[in-house]
């Protein structure tokens, strides 16, 4: 079992920057591939970025290509989500993922967080 913990929402304007956290318990973590979704209010949760283990490949969603960056520190067990140029669009609660294989696939994720909330006025 794994357990993920977010952690670096918040309220930011528009144009800003925020890096969200993402901690695993799991010891085995470096293993784990992970994924960013997010959920707006009244929507779908959607995909934003994914990172195989080693971090040797990324993928992410149209919307913030260029925008956002996911890594990993395996060592401390933590995955990030650097988001920079953000737009009230991105509004929405951030959730991490993880799986053994990557997949950009919502419902393939086995493992969940219980999400932080970014707010992006503008």
């Amino acid at each position: 079992q794994v357990q993920l913990v977010e952690s670096g929402g918040g309220f930011v304007v528009a144009g800003g920057s925020l890096r969200l956290s993402c901690a695993a318990s799991e010891r085995t973590f470096n293993s784990y591939a992970m994924g960013w979704f997010r959920q707006a209010p009244g929507a779908e949760r959607e995909f934003v970025a994914a990172s195989t283990w080693r971090g040797s490949s990324t993928y992410y969603a149209d919307t913030v290509k260029g925008r956002f960056t996911i890594s990993r520190d395996n060592a401390k067990n933590l995955v990030y989500l650097q988001m920079n140029s953000l737009k009230p669009e991105d509004t929405a609660v951030y959730y991490c993922a993880a799986r053994r294989d990557i997949t950009t696939v919502r419902h393939e994720y086995d493992y969940w967080g219980q999400g932080t909330q970014v707010t992006v006025s503008s």
